[in-house]
């Protein structure tokens, strides 16, 4: 029986409440509610505190450092080991992984998160990105993690502590597993599990609503445009820089060009160009004999690349007008607009494109466009669903890379691709039980399970779904500049992972 179904039933058949089945449904239904609602009016504040903590440690990965030895992670485990004493849950530091539970059963709830953030460039942000702000758009707690997923960690634990506070019985521990390098690294967690247990089922909150019974396969396709000298002794336009993006996995807000001995016209045609799209906002600096544009855009997961603007595809759109004497950056901007262009799901590249009816479309994302020692290095972050096999894929993309390579007399090297597996869970135990607390505290009717484009840790744990931290339909702001979580989310993910741990963990 759903939570929103026995609260109607209580409602409509009073009369019939000595129905001892009736009876202890709905007490095992009213004791999740009033305890979500005790942790949200006990530790709303107390919540927003300890993000702020924890937001103030950036939680990069570097090269060469681990969690042992990077002072940034020393510090956010030493918060978290703190916060832990206070709440009076149990704590165990594994290096890379960190246990934090309640209870001791041997049967235990999964619950998987991750400490390690994404990148952030502080220009973009009003306030630093590791300090949470409250005060720049009101409603809203910026900062670097907020989303994805240090809001989600604190959440957790302060649902495990209400859940203590009332002295909830547990016939499963409730396990939270805090990974430090799902956005960098996961070989370790993998070591981790071949001596591990994990729980029999398994929430992951480092997505979204309702629940997330299929995620794409994470992929990627990176070389090197062999280095072609520009012509230094030409009087003609030449491209002689384009570049942009950050990360693998952020659709890139900035990029830039820089091209010598711009004609009158030619400036003309580039800036009525740039005013078409209208999406963009493009900056024109001219200095001597030679112009730099500055491209900005939107950036965002790339997982989802339909809520970003790509600098870095419209801005080779924006020079296809013109055709540039050979060079690398030429080249660069050639093939972005010629075998990615503005489209988000691999039209252009081949035949590689394809989707399925339920996980959607294969997306593609020109990510990275980064000039390197031996010429241009380029990134296509792609998110694989069900439908072909990783050895098609590999065909189709080598044939579609080498026909563009023979038209265009251009010399790739350092070819390396990636294909992920995506995964499907259609059978978990838990599902209807994640469904039935999403639709009593958003009051969504017959919610259904979804498909994403992102990739996360789930995927290693049996009988994993993910639940939140985004609602759907919401864009998701992690991996993106000015990362945040609303107040109210932030507060109605507390309600609704403090009633689905006593629903699924509780006697």
């Amino acid at each position: 029986m759903t939570l929103s179904r026995i609260l109607r039933t209580s409602c409509v058949f009073t009369t019939l409440l000595a129905s001892s089945f009736i009876s202890q449904a709905n007490e095992v239904s009213l004791r999740s509610d009033q305890v979500a609602n005790y942790a949200v009016e006990t530790y709303s504040a107390a919540m927003v505190d300890n993000l702020a903590k924890l937001v103030a440690f950036n939680t990069e990965a570097i090269d060469g450092l681990t969690p042992d030895t990077n002072p940034q992670f020393i510090g956010f485990k030493n918060q978290l080991k703190r916060l832990n004493q206070e709440l009076g849950l149990d704590f165990v530091d594994h290096g890379y992984v960190l246990l934090i539970s309640l209870g001791d059963s041997e049967d235990k709830l999964g619950v998987i998160t991750h400490g390690d953030v994404q990148p952030a460039d502080p220009k973009f942000w009003q306030k630093s990105p590791y300090e949470l702000d409250s005060v720049s758009e009101p409603g809203k707690l910026i900062g670097r993690g907020t989303e994805d997923d240090k809001g989600a960690i604190v959440t957790a634990m302060f649902a495990m502590k209400a859940i203590k506070d009332q002295q909830i019985a547990l016939d499963k521990r409730i396990e939270l597993m805090v990974y430090m390098a799902e956005e960098s690294d996961w070989q370790p967690l993998r070591e981790f599990l071949k001596e591990f247990t994990p729980a029999d089922i398994n929430i992951t909150i480092d997505a979204e609503y309702p629940v997330v019974t299929a995620e794409k396969g994470w992929s990627q396709i990176a070389f090197t445009l062999a280095k072609d000298p520009v012509n230094s002794a030409s009087n003609s336009p030449q491209l002689i820089d384009f570049q942009g993006g950050s990360f693998a996995s952020q659709v890139p807000q900035e990029a830039s060009a820089v091209i010598n001995h711009v004609s009158n016209d030619l400036l003309t045609a580039l800036k009525a160009k740039a005013a078409t799209q209208t999406q963009m906002a493009y900056q024109f600096e001219q200095s001597a004999e030679k112009l730099t544009i500055y491209a900005n855009g939107k950036s965002a997961h790339s997982s989802t690349p339909e809520d970003g603007v790509n600098a870095v595809t419209h801005l080779a759109e924006l020079l296809s007008i013109y055709k540039w004497p050979q060079s690398t950056a030429a080249s660069a901007q050639q093939f972005i607009a010629d075998m990615v262009g503005l489209g988000l799901y691999a039209e252009q590249f081949g035949d590689i494109a394809y989707k399925d009816d339920f996980m959607g479309h294969m997306t593609l994302a020109a990510t990275i466009v980064k000039q390197g020692e031996q010429g241009t290095d380029i990134t296509l972050n792609l998110r694989r669903p069900k439908g072909k096999d990783k050895e098609l894929l590999e065909q189709q993309a080598q044939a579609a890379i080498k026909q563009w390579q023979a038209t265009n007399q251009v010399n790739i090297s350092n070819l390396k691709t990636y294909w992920g597996d995506p995964m499907l869970m259609e059978d978990a135990p838990h599902l209807a039980t994640l469904l039935d607390v999403f639709e009593h505290y958003t009051g969504i009717e017959n919610p259904q399970p979804v498909a994403i484009g992102g990739s996360t840790n789930s995927k290693l744990f049996p009988n994993a779904l993910s639940f939140g931290p985004a609602m759907p339909g919401v864009e998701y702001t992690g991996h993106s500049e000015y990362e945040f979580i609303t107040y109210k989310q932030f507060m109605l993910n507390l309600k609704m992972y403090t009633a689905a741990f006593i629903e699924l963990a509780a006697k």
